[in-house]
């Protein structure tokens, strides 16, 4: 343990170890460090309570940070010891960074490294801290987004460390590729486009000007990037959240810096730096699409691949069209923070076989109780793909709503508590 403090509401015990950069090969000598965080109700500290591990979204997500909240944590500190997991490549675990990637002599040999990044070898991770900090009972968990995928390779490698498995927006198709899950990803965003315009319909003009001025001009972002209209289509990202519309509305609200619109305003564009730089989490852009790779067959910028289906997208077309969280070949040559990266992105891209995450076989004869929320309007995760993999679970149940997008768990305790009830009305966990 590295420290123990009271915030509060909540004891916190910060632990550190040392796992095998490669689980497959641990004696090769190269090992990397892995950090959680424990969280616990300090009046209920002696207890023998279970655990919660909580598994971030992402990839390349950090665990939160218990400052004033999210509200699921308030929620589980209320019954459980939680589990705060920086996955590897994140936070204190390890980190990488522009300086760690650019170490490497070629984009293979960086490729190679950041497979080790992927869901596989966090669940080893979490095995190995389960075992040897946290007594080796099993625990349940809460997979938020990519978090759900990391489940789904859990309950293939490990079952046995699992009591029971919470999924909030992340059941992702367990035979799905890159190029599938994105065919079915671009008319959502279209979707979501039209209807962002038609709760602010005086944006549709107002991002026209925007991005006619972006055209005709060289505009410099804070960080000496050029912004590009493609640059600026994907702040559409923020229409799979809550709050995305009024997010996206207020950042337009105040684009240009006078009554003129002859010129952007520095705080809209140090804003549109933050939201497109991924300076706080390269890996998110890097690890993207590898974590549809499974077996056979390269992802070769799935995401690029069908934009080009889809000319409606095209950045000179009004209105102009905003994406999700698709990642393009194009953003590791424009975007400072990426380029460090490119040749590995490069090489993961063309990889013509990546290992498989999930176990067909051993998934659809599951015995640990699995309750998931399933947002029908989902931005990121397609439900029809998330049902599909529910009917091929054992042991799982699903909860389909509207009434949350995909951050519904961080807006609402209700969501948490849902899916323990479910589970616990069909027998509750597994004993630990």
């Amino acid at each position: 343990m590295l420290s123990e403090y009271v915030i509060p509401g909540m004891r916190i015990r910060d632990h550190q170890i040392t796992v095998p950069l490669d689980w497959n090969r641990p004696d090769d000598g190269r090992s990397i460090e892995i950090f959680a965080r424990e969280v616990v109700d300090p009046v209920r500290d002696g207890e023998a309570l279970p655990k919660l591990l909580f598994l971030q979204g992402g990839p390349g997500g950090k665990g939160p940070r218990p400052v004033d909240g999210p509200p699921w944590l308030k929620e589980a500190l209320k019954s459980y010891r939680v589990i705060l997991l920086d996955q590897r490549g994140t936070g204190r675990s390890s980190r990488i960074d522009a300086h760690r990637i650019s170490g490497f002599g070629t984009g293979e040999a960086a490729a190679d490294y950041l497979s080790l990044f992927r869901a596989d070898s966090i669940v080893r991770d979490a095995e190995h801290l389960r075992t040897t900090v946290f007594g080796g009972t099993r625990w349940e968990t809460l997979g938020q987004s990519y978090g759900g995928f990391i489940t789904m390779t859990y309950l293939s490698l490990a079952p046995e460390g699992l009591s029971a498995c919470y999924v909030t927006g992340g059941l992702p198709g367990l035979r799905a590729s890159a190029e599938e899950v994105y065919r079915r990803t671009f008319p959502r965003a279209a979707a979501k486009t039209k209807r962002f315009y038609e709760r602010y319909p005086d944006d549709r003009t107002r991002i026209t000007r925007v991005a006619d001025l972006i055209e005709g001009s060289d505009i410099r972002l804070p960080d000496g990037d050029r912004l590009t209209v493609k640059r600026l289509q994907i702040v559409g990202i923020d229409f799979g959240v809550g709050p995305g519309f009024e997010n996206v509305h207020w950042l337009f609200d105040e684009a240009f810096a006078n009554t003129h619109e002859d010129r952007l305003s520095e705080q809209f564009l140090w804003q549109l730096t933050g939201l497109t730089s991924y300076d706080g989490n390269p890996l998110y852009a890097v690890l993207q699409e590898c974590i549809y790779g499974h077996g056979e067959g390269a992802t070769a910028w799935a995401a690029q691949r069908i934009a080009n289906e889809h000319p409606e997208f095209g950045p000179e077309e009004r209105p102009l069209l905003f994406h999700g969280e698709m990642i393009y070949p194009w953003m590791f040559s424009e975007i400072r923070s990426l380029r460090p990266f490119q040749r590995a992105a490069e090489a993961l891209a063309a990889r013509p076989f990546h290992t498989p995450l999930v176990d067909h076989a051993r998934l659809a004869a599951n015995e640990v109780p699995l309750a998931a929320a399933v947002y029908f309007d989902d931005l990121y995760v397609d439900a029809g793909l998330s049902l599909e993999t529910a009917a091929q679970l054992g042991n799982a149940q699903a909860w389909v709503t509207n009434e949350y997008e995909h951050d519904g768990v961080r807006a609402s305790p209700a969501v948490f508590t849902r899916l323990q009830g479910m589970v616990r009305d069909r027998g509750g966990p597994l004993p630990a």
